[in-house]
């Protein structure tokens, strides 16, 4: 059984669109532990029971562009310390800019990671906006620095020419939502890290988000896909939650279920 070190990182500097995500780990955080829910995860495991969680709370964290290699090495440092600890690292987003100093540190590790990206977008342009670490760009830098040996991306429906193009030149496995089924979803392999951006799912079941795209995954199509994982997860975030576009906190719920469902696959 794993220990789950819970890390919340309040930054959305590198949002293109609207802000807001920096508010994210606090409000996730509080429907995980809210009365209102169930301990129990859809496996039968049990927060505070087979789910250990170790909260460190918020990294304090600049969260401007200017500042963006400070805390990129403040994010690489604590998911580092929680490894040396014996935790697995459960990141709460914040926008989709965190994954990358998150996944460098653990390849540094466990080596080139197997990634499982959740998304209504590739997430791979070379430099979005002038700035190569926007939210729009983290899986690009992640392939570039050879940090994943496989990336298999569940959701998309937003792929332009030049995101097309990058996936091709990087390998990357898609899985668009078009035609989707949850059995189109390759096997994965080992060590495995999740990066659930909120906005992979339908607005109708995650309104909070800053990029509404309709015709995404429902809540049990990606349950069921977490649920089909039988390898090693050594790492996930939950990113791209915004509390001000949030309806009576329905965005809130799902991502703390998928964090509970998440550190239940950690546990076993």
């Amino acid at each position: 059984m794993s220990r789950i070190a819970l890390i919340g990182l309040p930054s959305d500097a590198n949002s293109s669109f609207l802000r807001g995500a920096a508010a994210a780990p606090a409000a996730i955080r509080a429907a995980l532990f809210s009365p209102h829910g169930n301990s129990a995860a859809e496996n039968g495991f049990e927060l505070g029971r087979e789910i250990v969680i170790d909260d460190g709370g918020d990294l304090p964290l600049a969260n401007r562009i200017a500042d963006n290699a400070a805390d990129d090495a403040a994010i690489a440092a604590a998911v580092t310390a929680a490894t040396v600890r014996g935790c697995v690292p459960l990141l709460l987003g914040g926008d989709h800019a965190v994954t990358f100093p998150v996944v460098a540190a653990l390849a540094a590790v466990h080596g080139p990671l197997t990634i499982l990206h959740i998304d209504a977008h590739p997430d791979l342009y070379d430099d979005f906006e002038a700035n190569p670490r926007s939210h729009a760009s983290p899986f690009a830098r992640i392939m570039e620095a050879g940090h994943a040996k496989r990336l298999v991306q569940v959701g998309i429906r937003t792929a332009n020419a030049h995101q097309r193009a990058q996936a091709a030149r990087f390998g990357v496995e898609v899985v668009p939502m078009r035609d989707f089924s949850v059995s189109a979803v390759p096997r994965l392999d080992g060590p495995l890290y999740i990066s659930i951006d909120l906005d992979g799912l339908d607005p109708a079941f995650a309104p909070g988000v800053s990029h509404h795209e309709p015709g995404g995954l429902s809540v049990r199509e990606l349950l069921d896909i977490l649920q089909g994982i039988d390898v090693p997860v050594v790492g996930a975030d939950v990113v791209e939650y915004n509390p001000d576009r949030d309806v009576n906190g329905v965005t809130a719920i799902v991502a703390a279920k998928l964090v509970k469902e998440i550190a239940a696959l950690m546990a076993r």
